[in-house]
């Protein structure tokens, strides 16, 4: 009897471009999630389905075996820290990074170099602080969850810490990346007993996904 397995995706991006990995893994969604309600997406094999849950929480769900296998971005692993996770592919999708980023006028370097304390939003407490610490800054953090270029127009931080593809939305709002912390891609993470239990099912997508990543 065939093992069945689940796999959780984050709508968008991530989903749209791990769509053509799954395709070489046999696996197609009956359902598109831009256009269905449903949350758990059957797909043209029996024993493969699809749980939509928030980017944030795809590492959550592999962790505690809610899903068998997952697709993250590096940033959201970042923050979640990996726990429980086996994390064997880079897949080379949704690329971006991990940019510092301050309004035109502000003098980073200048503010580096004379040891002030820089008030810093974003949602990426973890990483900001880890980044921070080595360069032995002193930083408060402010968490937000949206609208990040927003806080320095208004005076709520000096900095911030978000993702960046083009750099577009920087430049419509005067802001300038001044410091890249890391390259971002999604990665496939699958769950560590499921690897086990489930290998049969598990390793032969695992190796069409591998041949199937667009070699950079």
């Amino acid at each position: 009897m065939t093992t069945g397995i689940t796999i959780a995706l984050s709508k968008g991006r991530i989903f749209d471009d791990t769509v053509p990995l799954l395709k070489a893994a046999g696996v197609v969604a009956l359902d598109d999630p831009e256009t269905s309600r449903k949350l758990i997406l059957p797909t043209n094999r029996d024993n493969v389905q699809l749980i939509i849950v928030r980017a944030s929480d795809v590492p959550t769900y592999v962790q505690y075996g809610a899903a068998d296998m997952g697709v993250a971005g590096k940033d959201v692993l970042q923050e979640h820290g990996g726990s429980g996770l086996y994390q064997p592919l880079d897949l080379q999708i949704a690329r971006c990074r991990m940019m510092v980023a301050v309004r035109d006028e502000f003098d980073y370097e200048s503010a580096v170099r004379r040891g002030a304390r820089v008030r810093v939003a974003t949602k990426y407490l973890r990483t900001a602080r880890e980044h921070f610490a080595e360069k032995g800054m002193h930083v408060d953090l402010i968490k937000l969850y949206g609208s990040m270029e927003l806080a320095p127009l208004v005076g709520l931080a000096d900095a911030i810490v978000d993702l960046v593809s083009s750099g577009n939305t920087l430049k419509a709002n005067h802001l300038k990346a001044v410091e890249e912390i890391m390259p971002i891609s999604a990665r496939l993470v699958i769950n560590q007993a499921a690897l086990k239990l489930k290998r049969e099912t598990i390793q032969p997508m695992l190796e069409a996904f591998s041949a199937a990543v667009p070699k950079i």
